[in-house]
């Protein structure tokens, strides 16, 4: 994937011919650089309309990027939430996109790597909504065992044709 002048990622679903890469006969999404929210996950408007959403590629994709960013820098996982995003943390509620990343800045720990075991998705509703289900391991730097760790997230079309997490359970 490439990144736009301020860090942000597109994601634009294949066949639309935009940009379109083939794995083993089968087609991938892509990501590529636009103006939008910082980190958002996107989606070609025309894209949607012309092709049916593919949850299990929008979850992949979503996936992919938000815990290479958490591993890396956790701050610019912001642009991913809303004032709506809730995030639920052992057992406490967090609203708002600014109180999430304070919240996943405050962990007690600054280095991990994530592991991901398994990637599970529904479509969520007439409204567009991606339900992702999230099982791993997290190596924390200086530890020599893993922690299992699983994660839900509700990921909500935007009307410009980009997703959020309007609601992160861990």
């Amino acid at each position: 994937g490439s990144r736009g002048p301020n860090g942000e990622f597109r994601y634009l679903f294949p066949l639309l011919g935009h940009v379109v890469a083939s794995l083993g006969g089968s087609l991938c999404c892509l990501f590529v650089p636009t103006e939008r929210r910082e980190n958002e996950v996107e989606t070609s408007s025309s894209a949607a309309s012309a092709a049916p959403m593919d949850p299990d590629a929008v979850a992949k994709a979503f996936v992919d990027h938000y815990y290479r960013t958490f591993d890396v820098n956790r701050v610019a996982l912001g642009g991913l939430y809303q004032d709506a995003s809730m995030l639920t943390f052992e057992g406490v509620k967090i609203q708002g996109a600014a109180a999430i990343v304070a919240k996943l800045t405050s962990l007690p720990f600054q280095q991990c790597v994530h592991a991901i075991s398994t990637v599970d998705c529904q479509p969520s509703g007439p409204a567009g909504g991606v339900l992702v289900f999230v099982s791993g391991s997290l190596q924390l730097a200086g530890e020599s065992h893993t922690l299992k760790f699983s994660q839900m997230f509700h990921l909500m079309p935007t009307p410009q044709g980009s997703f959020y997490v309007l609601n992160d359970v861990a």
